[in-house]
């Protein structure tokens, strides 16, 4: 497979043909090919206490190398689930392809998750091993049947191993495994309509496709210097910060700290960041900062994902900054799908056109029928697709309800909807479900509702999206309270901090309404829809 340049859309989407290789392991077929050339830089991290530190190719090969051998002197190998909770910090790219050079599944998991979320994970992932940050170790269960504990940072000695010094003590050579192209890759959660959140499991085979966006999206060289802002337990941060940028040789920049719209503009010119990626959410904020103090020459492309950023936000950022932002279209399933281009006009509001190699189309809500321009239904995806899941871990079921055959070929169903124009354009049109999608990240409904029916006072109650200018969208609940409470500023204060403490602390209900009844269907199960209906239908 090979990179066709896009001189235009329809000629570089026509000549593209997918070619898989028969293995494919992402540290020995990527970080050890650039590893070659041992200046060669593959990150820059810093933090908001103006601490810095710089790793080539080499020494990512061979820290992920001691790692690998570190999961092996506990016996853990190829197959195995291991749970990587970090923050940004070097240890998480090191931990992450680590595990891909044993062979081993990493699972990604942002370090919000209370010890309920990361239970579930290990329980459910079946995992075998975690590692996460001194500061975060609670979190593991003492019960849980793991074989190895390894802690980032000072603090933990009972039975947790020292991720810094136990990688002295390895060697810094490895021999991988072979991995095969449709063996397990690595484990995402994501949160769905209903239930707990969902595993999505990807094969070696997408690990090496994701490189396809970062060719013709974030069109990264081997010179280019690439930030992305996405938390590490996110799909995103997978190819925008590792995956993508690391197959085209690129350096990655990695920033632990707050957000702040000034320091964001500072660290932008202080590394000469070539391709920024952020979400709506931040860019919101950064449109409304005074650049002019600020040399912005080397940045030359900015995207987003995750949620819709409005026209007013492109046109000011490209004046801002005199680069484009493009927006782009995807999911944990298959990750970027849908973008727009720099060698293609853009169209405001809308989220693009297929990658090459990916083909995309609209079917009617109730029917599976192509339907024609400008009529909004169900976006759905041309298999087969190398970038596309292997499935739902262990849930069988579900992944077939994820597919559909029309006239013999089979079809991805996003469980998005979307509409085209004459031209090929993507617009998106909303969830088919009732998923809630605020800044950037995906919180199942259940899991909020679940939260607050822990608390003593609730009854009964159902979240939905609510429309913020800041987040895109909020969670908001309304709750039917037990007899003998009452709907008052003290209690909504005390259901969000009681939400915080049994699921991540995002997923918290910004908003909550006390309400005596919810719509329901006949069969009574609750109309999230029609309350979500009326949000968006407030002034």
């Amino acid at each position: 497979m090979r990179r066709v340049p896009m001189a235009d859309y329809e000629g570089a989407h026509g000549a593209f043909e997918w070619v898989i290789p028969d293995t494919f392991n992402f540290a020995a077929d990527v970080v050890d090919i650039w590893a070659e050339d041992p200046d060669r830089l593959a990150l820059v991290w810093c933090d908001d206490q103006g601490h810095e530190e710089r790793y080539t190719y080499g020494d990512m090969a061979r820290l992920t190398s001691q790692f690998a051998n570190l999961l092996a002197s506990q016996g853990v190998g190829k197959g195995d689930r291991v749970i990587v909770m970090l923050p940004r910090i070097a240890a998480w790219q090191i931990a992450t392809v680590g595990c891909l050079r044993a062979g081993a599944v990493p699972i990604p998991c942002v370090t919000m998750l209370t010890e309920g979320d990361v239970t579930y994970r290990i329980d459910d992932a079946e995992a075998v091993a975690a590692v996460t940050t001194a500061e975060n170790t609670h979190k593991i269960a003492s019960d849980a049947e793991l074989k190895a504990r390894i802690s980032v940072g000072v603090g933990r000695s009972d039975g947790w191993i020292d991720f810094g010094t136990a990688l002295t003590q390895q060697s810094d050579t490895f021999a991988a495994p072979r991995i095969e192209a449709e063996d397990p890759g690595i484990l995402y959660y994501t949160s769905g309509s209903t239930g707990k959140p969902k595993g999505v499991l990807h094969s070696a085979r997408a690990l090496f496709t994701w490189r396809v966006s970062a060719w013709y999206w974030l069109t990264l060289t081997d010179t280019d210097v690439m930030w992305c802002t996405a938390d590490t337990g996110w799909s995103k941060a997978g190819t925008s910060i590792l995956f993508g940028p690391w197959s085209t040789g690129s350096a990655v920049l990695f920033y632990d700290g707050p957000f702040d719209p000034g320091r964001r503009f500072g660290l932008l010119e202080k590394y000469g960041v070539t391709v920024f990626c952020a979400a709506a959410t931040e860019l919101r904020q950064l449109i409304l900062e005074d650049v002019s103090r600020f040399d912005l020459e080397n940045l030359r492309l900015t995207v987003s994902a995750g949620e819709s950023v409005n026209p007013d936000v492109v046109i000011r950022w490209q004046e801002m900054t005199g680069g484009l932002l493009l927006d782009g279209y995807g999911q944990t399933e298959t990750l970027m799908t849908v973008v727009n281009y720099p060698a293609m006009p853009v169209k405001p509001g809308s989220m693009g056109r297929p990658l090459p190699g990916t083909e995309a189309a609209i079917l009617a809500e109730d029917r599976d029928e192509f339907l024609p321009p400008d009529r909004p239904g169900r976006l759905v995806i041309k298999c087969p697709n190398p970038q596309i899941m292997l499935g739902y871990w262990k849930d069988p079921a579900q992944t077939r309800k994820s597919r559909t055959i029309i006239d013999g070929t089979e079809w991805f169903v996003t469980g998005d909807t979307a509409y085209r124009d004459d031209d090929g354009y993507l617009f998106y049109d909303g969830r088919d479900d009732d998923v809630i999608n605020s800044a950037g990240y995906r919180i199942g409904p259940m899991e909020v509702e679940n939260a607050l029916m822990e608390h003593r006072s609730v009854m009964e109650c159902a979240a939905v999206g609510s429309p913020d200018k800041t987040r895109g969208e909020v969670v908001k609940a309304f709750v039917i309270l037990n007899d003998g409470f009452a709907g008052s500023d003290e209690l909504i204060k005390e259901l969000q901090d009681f939400a915080k403490t049994v699921t991540a602390p995002y997923k918290y209900p910004r908003k909550i309404a006390f309400v005596t009844e919810l719509p329901k269907t006949v069969t009574g199960k609750i109309q999230r829809r029609k309350l979500r209906d009326r949000e968006f239908a407030k002034p």
